[in-house]
C-alpha cells in the first residue's frame, strides 16, 4: 500500500473517493506537475463506493474489480496517499491540516471530497453488533462476514436506492428479507409513484416483506448481544440475524464549518467548486451548488457523476481555466435483473407521462415541469436513457405529452 510522510503537499485532497480519486487524475491530466496528497478514512487505496450494496456484496466482484486505478497507479502517478486517517481540524489562515494522528499536513490548495456519513439510526438498540450501514469497504465486508456466519434473516431499514438495492442483493443470496420504510411509497423523495409501484411490486414478488408507512420502534438483542429482531411502531416484532440502514446521509464537513467555511446543509460552494475559504474547494456529496437543472437552487447531489464532474472543474480551476460546474446530473440502480437509469432532477415536476408498460419490466417515466421534461427514470429503455438526456441537454421545450407517452416515437426526433 502506498503511504507518505509528508507534512506538506501542493494539493491535498481529503476523501479517497471518486471525487478525491478524480481530482487527483484531473490534475495531473491537466498538467500539474508538482505534489499531491490524498487524505483518506480508508485503509484501501480509492475504489468504487456504489458496488458495495449491489456487485461486491453479493461476491460478484472481489475488490481489485472495484479499485478506481490498480494500487500501483498511484505511486506511477507521484500521487501520494495517506490512508486510515481522518481530518480533525482546518485552519485557514495557516493553509494547515490536523489529522486524527495529530500530525498537521500543510497546503497551497485543498479539495474536500469527505463525502457523507450514513445517518444513524435513533432508537434503543441501533448499536447492537448485527446492524450494519453501507458507506465503505470495512460494512460492506462486515456484512458478507455475518452472511457467512449464517445469518439468514434480515430487516432492510429505509426504502431508497441503498436499501433496496441491499434487500435485492440479500434476496439473491437467499435471505428473508422484511424492508421497512416510514414513508408511503418507496423511493419517495426521488421519483414519481409509477415508479415507487413499480418497484414496490417487484420487491414483493421476488419476496420481500414489503411494510410502508411503518416505523422502528427498537432494535432487539439478548442481554444486548447481537441481533435478535425489531419491533416496529405498531408493536409488531420481526425476528432477525441482521439489520440493514439505509436512511440517508450527513454531509462529512464539519472540520470546513468549524473553521468558517459557510454551510447548512454541507459546504457551500460557488461556480468553480470554491467554498468561502481562501484556497479550499469542495466537490461531491457534501458540496452545496446551484445546480442549472434544478432552476439553480442550491441542492446536494449524491452521486458518482456530481463527484467525477466537480472533480474536474476544480482541476481545471486550479491549473487557471475558470470553466464553471455544469453537468446533467444522472444516477443509476441495479436491482435484481433491472438496471435503472435516471438523467436530469425531478425536483418540482407537476406532470408524469409512462411510456411503456411497467408490466413488460421496460418502461420509461418522464417529469415534466410547465409541461418541459426535466428528467428520465428508465428501466430497461437504453434509448430512452441516451436521447432523453440530449433532450434534457439541449433544454428543450414544451412537449405534448401524449408524443412523448408513445414508446414507438423516438425521443431524438423530439429534439
Amino acid at each position: 500500500m502506498t503511504t507518505s510522510t509528508t507534512d506538506h503537499a501542493d494539493v491535498v485532497i481529503v476523501g479517497t473517493g471518486h471525487g478525491g480519486a478524480q481530482a487527483a487524475i484531473a490534475l495531473r491530466q491537466h498538467g500539474h506537475e508538482d505534489s499531491i496528497l490524498m487524505i483518506g478514512r480508508d485503509n484501501a487505496p480509492p475504489y468504487e463506493r456504489p458496488p458495495l450494496s449491489k456487485e461486491y456484496l453479493a461476491g460478484d466482484k472481489g475488490f481489485e474489480r472495484i479499485m478506481i486505478r490498480p494500487e500501483k497507479f498511484w505511486a506511477e502517478k507521484n500521487i501520494g496517499l495517506r490512508l486510515g486517517a481522518a481530518v480533525t481540524g482546518l485552519d485557514p489562515a495557516a493553509h494547515r491540516l490536523t489529522l486524527s494522528d495529530g500530525s498537521h499536513v500543510s497546503y497551497r490548495k485543498l479539495i474536500w471530497s469527505g463525502g457523507g456519513d450514513p445517518r444513524r439510526l435513533p432508537v434503543p438498540g441501533a448499536v447492537l453488533p448485527g446492524v450494519f450501514y453501507v458507506r465503505d469497504k470495512g460494512d460492506a465486508d462486515a456484512m458478507m462476514a455475518a452472511l457467512a456466519g449464517g445469518a439468514k434473516r434480515a430487516v432492510v431499514i429505509g426504502g431508497g436506492y441503498i436499501g433496496l438495492e441491499a434487500a435485492a442483493v440479500l434476496r439473491k443470496l437467499g435471505c428473508e428479507v422484511t424492508l421497512v420504510e416510514m414513508l408511503p411509497r418507496l423511493l419517495a423523495r426521488v421519483a414519481g409513484e409509477d415508479l415507487s409501484t413499480f418497484y414496490a411490486e417487484e420487491h414483493r414478488r421476488q419476496g420481500v416483506d414489503v411494510r410502508l408507512e411503518t416505523g422502528v420502534h427498537a432494535v432487539l438483542g439478548e442481554d444486548m448481544g447481537r441481533v435478535t429482531g425489531v419491533r416496529l411502531d405498531n408493536g409488531e416484532e420481526v425476528p432477525c440475524d441482521m439489520v440493514i440502514v439505509g436512511i440517508g446521509v450527513v454531509p462529512a464537513v464539519a472540520p470546513l464549518i468549524a473553521a468558517g467555511a459557510a454551510g447548512s446543509n454541507g459546504v457551500d460552494v460557488d461556480f468553480c467548486c470554491r467554498t468561502t475559504l481562501d484556497d479550499v474547494y469542495a466537490i461531491g456529496d457534501c458540496a452545496a451548488h446551484a445546480n442549472d437543472f434544478a432552476d439553480g437552487a442550491v441542492i446536494r447531489l449524491e452521486s458518482v457523476q456530481n463527484a467525477h464532474d466537480m472533480a474536474n472543474t476544480v482541476a481545471k480551476a486550479i491549473m487557471g481555466e475558470k470553466e464553471p460546474y455544469h453537468a446533467l446530473p444522472w444516477f443509476w440502480s441495479n436491482q435484481y435483473d433491472l438496471k435503472l437509469q435516471t438523467a436530469g432532477l425531478s425536483f418540482g415536476f407537476d406532470e408524469t407521462v409512462l411510456r411503456g408498460d411497467p408490466a413488460t419490466r421496460k418502461f420509461t417515466v418522464v417529469y415534466l415541469k410547465d409541461g418541459k421534461p426535466i428528467a428520465f427514470d428508465c428501466v430497461g429503455t437504453m434509448k430512452d436513457y441516451v436521447q432523453g438526456r440530449k433532450l434534457l441537454e439541449n433544454k428543450v421545450g414544451r412537449i405534448d405529452p401524449a408524443v412523448l407517452a408513445d414508446p414507438e416515437v423516438p425521443l431524438k426526433d423530439l429534439l
